[in-house]
C-alpha cells in the first residue's frame, strides 16, 4: 500500500464520491508515473466507471471539458479536477483521433488504450496500485515502452512517436528494443500530425534534462526528417550532439540550431514550427546578440542593450559552442558587470526627449532619438553622470546638431 501525497489527498473525496455511488474510480496518468517516480507533480486526472451523465448527476457543479471523450471538469470544494470516464477507441482517423469510443465499466480495458506502460498504472484510493502491463517494471528498468504491439501503438497515433522520445529528454529512460524499432519504421507517420502537436512535444523535449539523448534517438530512428525546419536538418543535430547542450534550455537550444544551421531566413523557419510571434522575436533578438558576442567581449553598452537575462543566455550558448566549462564563473562575472552599470534602462536616465527640446529651444524630431543615444553611451562609460544639471550642461555646451538631422 502506498501512501498518498498531498495533492491525491486532495482528490480523494471526489474518489469517495464516485465510489459512494457504487463506480470505480482510480487516479490515472502522468501523476501516478511521476508520484512513482518522486517527481514534482501539479494536478492529478481521475479515471472513472461512471458515464459523463453519471458524473454530473454526482456532482452539483461541472464543466463539459470533453463530453464526447468522456472527460467532465468536476469543481468541488473550490478546486477543479478532470474525470474521465473508462473508455475504448476504436477505428482511428488521420493517425491521431479515435473515430469511435465507447464508454466501458473496465479498468483493464481503459489502461490497454493507453500509450506506454508507465502510464498505464492505476492509483486506488486506498493506495492500492492496478497495474496489469507491468509499468513499475518498466519504471525500475527506466524503459519506455508501449502497451501492446508497438506498430499498433504508433498507427493508432502518430504522435505517440514524439511523446516517446519527449519522455526520454524528460526522464532519461531508454527505448524499449521492439518500441525502437517501431520508431524507425513509423516515423513517416509523423507527415499526417498538424506542426501545432508536434511542436508541443518538440518544446517538452527541448526543455528535458536529456534532451541529448532524445536529439540522437530522433536523428537515429528519422524522425528528425519530419520536422519542419531547423532540427529536421542532419547535420544540424550531429553538431548539436557534439556539444554540450544539456546546460541549456528551450529558447537557447533554438537560437543555437538557428546558428547551426546558418539559417537565412530566421523568421520563415521558426514560423513553420509555428511558435509564437513573441518567442520568434525573442530567439531572433538573442541570435543577433550571439553574432555580435562571437566575434567580441561584453562592453557596458551591448550588456545594458541586451539585458541580463538574454546576455546570460547568449553566453550560455557561447560557451557551449566553443565546449567551454566555465559557463558558472562567466555567469556570475556577468551578474557583477551588470549590476555595476550605471543605468539598466533608458527610463533610469535622468533626462527625456521634452527636456531635450525645451533646453536646446528645438521642435521635436528624429534627432531627439539620436541625442538620447549619445546621452545614454556616454552615461554608461562613465564620461557623463547621470545627473539633470550635468546632463543639461553637457548638451548646452556640446555642437547643436543641424537642423537636417
Amino acid at each position: 500500500m502506498i501512501k498518498l501525497n498531498q495533492l491525491f489527498i486532495e482528490a480523494l473525496p471526489v474518489i469517495r464520491k464516485l465510489e459512494a455511488a457504487g463506480y470505480e474510480a482510480y487516479f490515472v496518468g502522468g501523476a501516478v508515473r511521476d508520484f512513482l517516480l518522486n517527481r514534482e507533480i501539479h494536478d492529478v486526472d481521475i479515471a472513472t466507471s461512471a458515464t459523463p451523465l453519471e458524473i454530473k448527476e454526482i456532482f452539483s457543479s461541472t464543466v463539459d471539458v470533453g463530453i464526447e471523450h468522456g472527460t467532465i471538469l468536476v469543481l468541488y470544494k473550490g478546486q477543479s479536477f478532470e474525470v474521465t470516464t473508462f473508455r475504448s477507441e476504436s477505428n482511428y482517423v488521420d493517425y491521431r483521433r479515435p473515430g469511435t469510443v465507447t464508454f466501458i465499466r473496465s479498468l483493464e480495458e481503459d489502461l490497454k488504450r493507453r500509450d506506454f506502460t508507465i502510464n498505464a498504472i492505476a492509483l486506488s484510493g486506498d493506495g492500492q496500485l492496478i497495474d496489469p502491463f507491468k509499468g513499475q517494471e518498466a519504471l525500475e528498468s527506466k524503459l519506455i515502452q508501449t502497451v501492446g504491439n508497438p506498430a499498433d501503438r504508433f498507427e493508432e497515433d502518430a504522435l505517440r512517436l514524439m511523446r516517446a522520445i519527449r519522455f526520454v529528454s524528460q526522464l532519461g529512460f531508454k527505448v524499449e528494443d521492439n518500441t525502437m524499432q517501431e520508431l524507425f519504421h513509423k516515423a513517416p507517420l509523423l507527415q499526417h500530425i498538424a506542426i501545432e502537436r508536434i511542436t508541443a512535444e518538440m518544446v517538452k523535449l527541448l526543455s528535458g534534462a536529456y534532451n541529448h539523448q532524445a536529439l540522437a534517438i530522433a536523428l537515429k530512428t528519422n524522425i528528425y526528417k519530419y520536422w519542419p525546419s531547423l532540427y529536421h536538418n542532419q547535420a544540424t543535430i550531429q553538431t548539436a550532439l557534439t556539444l554540450p547542450i544539456q546546460q541549456l534550455n528551450e529558447v537557447e537550444l533554438w537560437v543555437l540550431a538557428v546558428y547551426l544551421h546558418k539559417s537565412k531566413d530566421i523568421k520563415n523557419d521558426l514560423s513553420k514550427w509555428k511558435l509564437p510571434s513573441k518567442k520568434i522575436k525573442l530567439i531572433t533578438t538573442m541570435y543577433h546578440f550571439l553574432l555580435w558576442r562571437l566575434e567580441n567581449d561584453w562592453t557596458s553598452y551591448s550588456l545594458y542593450s541586451a539585458g541580463f537575462k538574454i546576455a546570460c543566455s547568449v553566453e550560455k550558448i557561447f560557451t557551449t559552442i566553443h565546449k567551454l566549462n566555465d559557463t558558472d564563473r562567466r555567469l556570475k562575472k556577468l551578474k557583477l558587470e551588470y549590476e555595476k552599470l550605471k543605468i539598466h534602462e533608458r527610463s533610469e536616465m535622468q533626462v527625456n526627449g521634452t527636456e531635450l527640446a525645451q533646453w536646446l529651444n528645438r521642435e521635436p524630431g528624429p534627432w531627439i532619438k539620436n541625442m538620447l543615444e549619445e546621452i545614454e553611451q556616454m552615461i554608461l562609460d562613465s564620461r557623463l553622470q547621470n545627473e539633470k544639471m550635468e546632463i543639461r550642461k553637457w548638451v548646452q555646451s556640446c555642437q547643436i546638431p543641424s537642423e537636417k538631422n
